[in-house]
């Protein structure tokens, strides 16, 4: 996999938001570095570029953006890497794990889920490698396929919302609804103001 540098980053950045413009007004900003403390990695810089235009909320009412210390448990990435741990955890138990996974100290981070079918998108991390070449992972949720993607984040959401996304499990409300004009909603917007 060739990491997004900063030039390719950017550019994917404009380009998501030409196509899917962020909130008017900027979200909190992220102490990154009590982030990553408490997440126990480093964190890629496309996502923090992602977090930083839109916050948490919701692409096109089918893919959530989690954050660090969101208001929200459901949008925020801290609770949500330690419910998806237990999950996957008892999971793995009777379920094969995917093949990234094999390798010792290797572990999924979620980044963002999709809106009612269970599914998330993960980072693969691998030890020793720096987290702007994590590679994205796609799990369905209520079955046991692991998709992966050979690119960060903001590069996999850009290709989901703009159509492009080569992936046989993810996308099938693209797929079906084709949406012409993109949609993102904060948190607060789609979940109403006061945090759970």
């Amino acid at each position: 996999m060739i990491a997004l540098d900063a030039l390719d980053a950017l550019d994917a950045l404009d380009a998501l938001v030409r196509l899917c413009p962020p909130p008017a007004d900027p979200p909190p900003a992220v102490d990154w570095a009590q982030a990553e403390r408490a997440l126990g990695a480093a964190l890629p810089a496309d996502y923090k570029q992602l977090v930083a235009t839109y916050g948490d909320g919701l692409f096109d009412e089918t893919i959530w953006l989690l954050v660090p210390d969101s208001a929200y448990d459901d949008c925020d990435l801290h609770a949500q890497t330690a419910e998806r741990d237990e999950v996957l955890t008892g999971l793995w138990e009777f379920e094969a794990k995917p093949a990234g996974l094999l390798e010792a100290g290797a572990r999924v981070v979620p980044w963002a889920f999709e809106e009612g079918t269970g599914a998330f998108l993960y980072w693969l991390v691998r030890p020793g490698q720096h987290p702007d070449e994590w590679t994205v992972l796609y799990n369905e949720g209520r079955g046991p396929l692991w998709e992966p993607h050979d690119m960060g984040c903001l590069a996999f959401l850009l290709a989901v919302i703009a159509g492009t996304a080569e992936t046989e499990y993810f996308g099938h409300l693209y797929e079906e609804l084709k949406p012409t004009v993109h949609r993102f909603e904060t948190a607060d917007q789609a979940l109403g103001s006061s945090g759970q």
